[in-house]
């Protein structure tokens, strides 16, 4: 059985070295501030079915798409996602898609929508397993007490991206400007 492509390249935006992996159904993975050898190991480790193959030509919407965003024009992603997880990652991701730009809702207030409020902590693993950063916006996700938690990219990228939204961090706290 042939296997299917990934492809990926990264791109300088701003302050950041970011890499991108997409499929033929849309952007599998979102990385930055790592060296090219940990995404492809990443990459080989998540996605081990298919052809690894760099190519900037097959990511250049989500490519302009990221530095729109990064220059402040742009709010909403339109490029396809192709999301790899279990059902429950799946629902929570969803979920996170439909938190606006600009705006923060907590890993209760996920927990909720889905109809699982006990299942915070199943909420911020799942967060952490998302591995399309910024276009799935797990960066708008903060704890109950308001305060800057849990990414896996840094909390200092976190709060670069929020800041970049409209929110300043102060003594931890996520404030709107």
């Amino acid at each position: 059985m042939p296997m299917d492509n990934l492809y990926y390249c990264n791109r300088k935006i701003l302050d950041y070295s970011l890499y991108i992996a997409s499929s033929e159904k849309g952007v599998l993975a979102i990385a930055f501030e790592e060296l090219e050898e940990d995404f492809l190991k990443s990459l080989k480790k998540d996605f081990s079915s298919f052809s690894i193959i760099y190519d900037e030509d097959a990511n250049q919407l989500p490519l302009q798409q990221l530095e729109e965003y990064f220059q402040g024009e742009r709010e909403v992603f339109t490029v396809s996602l192709d999301l790899v997880g279990t059902n429950f990652q799946k629902q929570v991701w969803r979920e996170l898609l439909r938190i606006p730009y600009g705006k923060v809702v907590t890993y209760q207030d996920i927990a909720i929508k889905i109809g699982n409020p006990k299942a915070v902590r199943a909420v911020g693993m799942a967060n952490k397993k998302n591995k399309i950063a910024i276009m799935v916006p797990c960066h708008r996700v903060i704890g109950s007490n308001k305060k800057l938690v849990g990414y896996d990219g840094g909390l200092d990228i976190k709060e670069k991206l929020l800041t970049l939204e409209g929110f300043q961090v102060i003594e931890e706290k996520v404030i709107r400007k």
